[in-house]
């Protein structure tokens, strides 16, 4: 990826799953002789690390310091960074923001050390790229969007579908009609696992498997199914005006306090449903969105997507009887692939 595309799609980099965009001419007025943007992590676990590893193919960024407090987390993000030259380490994330060196930084912590890391980041000069969900609550949403507001710094939060070329082209598909008037959407992330990561030391329960408390987490609505609902709100062009859902603890019962299922609907002004459903007990569909149109249906999934148009006509009464009709599979009719060359969209948003 070039500078200037990248640098495209960061001026118009998508605020949350809002479709609020900030602009900025901040990283245009860049200081000679170099163009490089010299980025500090803060948070290096796996979704850190995996981070690094995108800004290592990335021309024209370079990561020059990582943060975390557990030491084996900071040591793998080091571990990691260092091949694209020095880099330094922080376990106090305040100290790698006083580092004038770096441009922007990217914050991959637990869900609820979001808010007061990226305002604390845009006080100190930095372009912020946060990872999803943006933050904890709707007050400290308002005081981010606030600050964002006052300062000439670019803020992105990471719903890397937004920065898909396929999703991109499918919601443009969708909005100019190929699907014709949409009926539903149904989406789900199922997996079949306790969610829990391995914790070398019980004094690191909390930090390491923090998404199953609610100090830090929004359990699974904010940490897989809030991608979908960030896509829903996109084809629809807006978002849900009523909501409900139900879920539980029901199946590990190992002290965690989020739910280990969840079940969800969003009613759109336009009529439409969306249902949202994540399991942690059955991984059959893994993961995957439905999009119901009265010309035809898309489903989606990581990097594919098919098309499946309804019949133009009912068949004669007559031709199949009541039961085999009734009996035949949705997924055996035909479905078409949807083809457009794309790359990884976390890649594609940094």
């Amino acid at each position: 990826m070039t500078i200037m595309k990248r640098r495209k799609f960061i001026k118009w980099g998508i605020f949350g799953s809002t479709g609020l965009l900030t602009y900025s001419s901040g990283l245009t007025k860049r200081k000679a002789p170099s163009d490089t943007l010299n980025i500090g992590v803060i948070g290096t676990g796996d979704r850190g690390q995996a981070l690094l590893s995108f800004i290592n193919k990335t021309d024209g960024i370079d990561p020059v310091a990582c943060c975390d407090i557990l030491p084996f987390r900071l040591e793998a993000g080091l571990t990691i960074a260092s091949k694209s030259g020095k880099v330094k380490g922080y376990e106090d994330y305040k100290k790698l923001l006083d580092n004038k060196d770096i441009d922007c930084v990217f914050i991959s912590t637990p869900f609820s050390e979001h808010g007061h890391m990226a305002i604390d980041a845009l006080d100190a000069g930095k372009h912020v790229y946060c990872e999803k969900t943006m933050v904890k609550g709707i007050e400290e949403t308002k005081k981010v969007v606030d600050k964002v507001s006052s300062t000439e710094k670019i803020f992105q939060t990471g719903h890397q579908w937004h920065s898909s070329r396929l999703y991109t082209h499918v919601v443009e598909k969708i909005k100019e009609g190929d699907l014709g008037e949409i009926a539903a959407i149904s989406c789900q992330w199922n997996r079949n696992g306790d969610w829990r990561r391995e914790v070398p030391d019980p004094k690191w329960e909390r930090l390491i498997n923090w998404r199953m408390y609610k100090e830090y987490s929004g359990g699974l609505v904010a940490e897989l199914c809030s991608h979908q609902m960030d896509i829903t709100n996109w084809m629809l062009g807006s978002p849900p005006t009523k909501i409900m859902g139900t879920g539980g603890i029901d199946y590990w019962k190992d002290g965690r306090e989020t739910y280990d299922n969840v079940h969800i609907i969003f009613e759109y002004p336009s009529g439409v449903k969306a249902k949202f459903t994540s399991l942690t007990t059955n991984a059959l569909g893994d993961y995957q969105i439905k999009v119901l149109g009265k010309k035809g249906t898309i489903t989606l999934d990581y990097r594919e997507a098919w098309f499946y148009p309804e019949k133009k006509k009912d068949p004669e009464k007559g031709i199949i009887d009541g039961v085999t009709g009734a009996s035949v599979k949705w997924d055996e009719a035909k479905g078409y692939p949807i083809e457009i060359d794309h790359i990884d969209p976390t890649l594609q948003a940094i």
